[in-house]
């Protein structure tokens, strides 16, 4: 039995609707807004959403990716009464399952229905299984990241090539480490190849391995990477900077799980499990002629892409906590309390480094709060307090639409002493509103820093209205 909403204002369609679920013994609730059925699904948790595109207060397409991130995830199947070929490529590209038309036969309306319904059941035993995972390293419950779990887990129950795409420092190398730890190959070598790092006239005996005697400096034997995973993993990070040269012959290899060292006459045999990784667009790189199209279809069976960290700023705070005291026993310190005003910061950050840079920041803070249990903002590197600081001054700053930033001033109608006064005075202003924020409204601080007499720093607050935080 399902949980299913249905968002319609057409109360017809929502009757029939329910009448039709209700005889396949499933809950139905109908809402006939956006509003109304936002706040339904953000209440109590439903399998699938069945939701109208031109509603009262809005368009259906636009809160498709809102309510996916909703707790329970919900899968969403857009309904319309007029098809439309760029509404249903906007749903399917939002999260939808699917784009049908209201005007169908019932069974043909029934038919995704069955089929989502059925995709529910067999996720939530995945995420069953996902409980169990040992997850080592990764931390995060926002609905994207439930999403990488359940695949993590699907990738766990097979042999299947694994493409894990992500930013740089969105942790790649540890969702493939998780992958191996969980799978049958367990206990056996995890064998990471960076693919960047590797010179292209060493690649091919880094890879394969070669003979003594093969090329000049080759002395004495040597075991390739592929051969060193064999009933284990092999790792390719980067995998879109794989020599085009090696791509063809690695492509073999895939293929046969057997290849022939440098120098020798023999085959050699090699039962590895492949996950690749990239920072890239593979499929650009196609079309530029620097990776193999046949290549990247072997390595994309099933593929695992990670989000930043700005996409899933819920996260911060649980990553931040777990590293904390992660970073605090490998230095033999005690655990450190991060304050509140480090999180706020830490959330508000847009991370272009994502996890990586996070960690490093907390390390970074960790060292300069050598003295102290509590970690507080002035622990933290000074361009993310930079970057706090104008956040805050941006907040006090009224905002100006884009027509008013492109108009052309208009000449003065004032003497130039009445324009300048003006224009110090619009000066004064935005510098003393940003002086209140970076002192936290510590007025001896503040006449400090701006060399004013308090009485005359406080004439200047009164006289341009601006508030001092307690």
């Amino acid at each position: 039995m399902a949980s299913i909403l249905i968002i319609d204002d057409d109360h017809k369609v929502c009757n029939m609707l329910s009448d039709l679920l209700n005889q396949m013994e499933h809950n139905t609730v109908c809402r006939h807004t956006l509003g109304t059925g936002l706040k339904e699904i953000f209440s109590n948790p439903y399998d699938l959403v069945l939701l109208d595109v031109n509603l009262p207060d809005g368009n259906g397409l636009d809160i498709v990716p809102e309510i996916r991130k909703a707790p329970a995830s919900p899968e969403v199947i857009v309904m319309t009464g007029y098809g439309d070929e760029d509404g249903a490529e906007t749903a399917i590209k939002s999260g939808s399952w699917s784009y049908i038309l209201k005007t169908d036969s019932p069974q043909k309306i029934l038919l995704p229905l069955k089929l989502v319904l059925q995709y529910r059941e067999a996720l939530k035993k995945a995420r069953i299984l996902t409980v169990a995972l040992n997850l080592d390293g990764i931390v995060g419950s926002s609905s994207k990241m439930k999403s990488c779990f359940d695949l993590l887990a699907q990738a766990t129950s097979s042999d299947a090539n694994v493409l894990v795409t992500g930013e740089t420092g969105t942790g790649k190398e540890l969702f493939a480490l998780a992958i191996h730890n969980n799978s049958k190959r367990m206990g056996n070598n995890f064998v990471i190849v960076d693919c960047a790092s590797l010179p292209e006239t060493l690649v091919e005996s880094a890879l394969f391995g070669h003979k003594k005697g093969a090329f000049t400096s080759a002395d004495r034997e040597h075991e390739g990477m592929i051969l060193q995973a064999h009933k284990g993993t092999l790792f390719l990070d980067e995998v879109g900077e794989l020599p085009y040269s090696i791509q063809k012959v690695f492509l073999r290899v895939l293929q046969e799980h057997q290849f022939r060292p440098v120098g020798s006459q023999k085959e050699v045999k090699s039962d590895f499990r492949l996950i690749a990784a990239t920072n890239r667009s593979l499929d650009h790189r196609v079309k530029t002629g620097q990776f193999r199209r046949d290549l990247l279809y072997r390595l994309q069976t099933l593929i695992i892409n990670l989000p930043s960290l700005r996409e899933r700023p819920e996260d911060i705070e649980q990553i931040a906590l777990y590293h904390v005291a992660e970073l605090c026993n490998a230095h033999k310190l005690e655990k450190k309390v991060l304050s509140p005003d480090v999180i706020d910061v830490l959330s508000n950050y847009s991370w272009p480094g994502n996890v990586r840079e996070l960690v490093k920041t907390l390390e970074a803070a960790i060292t300069a709060a050598s003295q102290t249990d509590i970690l507080f903002q002035k622990h933290l590197p000074e361009y993310i307090r930079v970057h706090a600081a104008k956040s805050a001054v941006r907040k006090f700053l009224p905002s100006k639409s884009m027509s008013e930033k492109q108009a052309v001033a208009p000449v003065p109608a004032k003497s130039l002493k009445e324009f300048r006064k003006a224009a110090v005075a619009e000066s004064e202003m935005g510098y003393l509103k940003e002086l209140v924020i970076l002192t936290r409204g510590d007025t001896k601080e503040a006449c400090r820093i701006s060399g004013l007499s308090r009485s005359r720093f406080y004439s200047l607050i009164k006289a341009y209205n601006i508030s001092i935080p307690a």
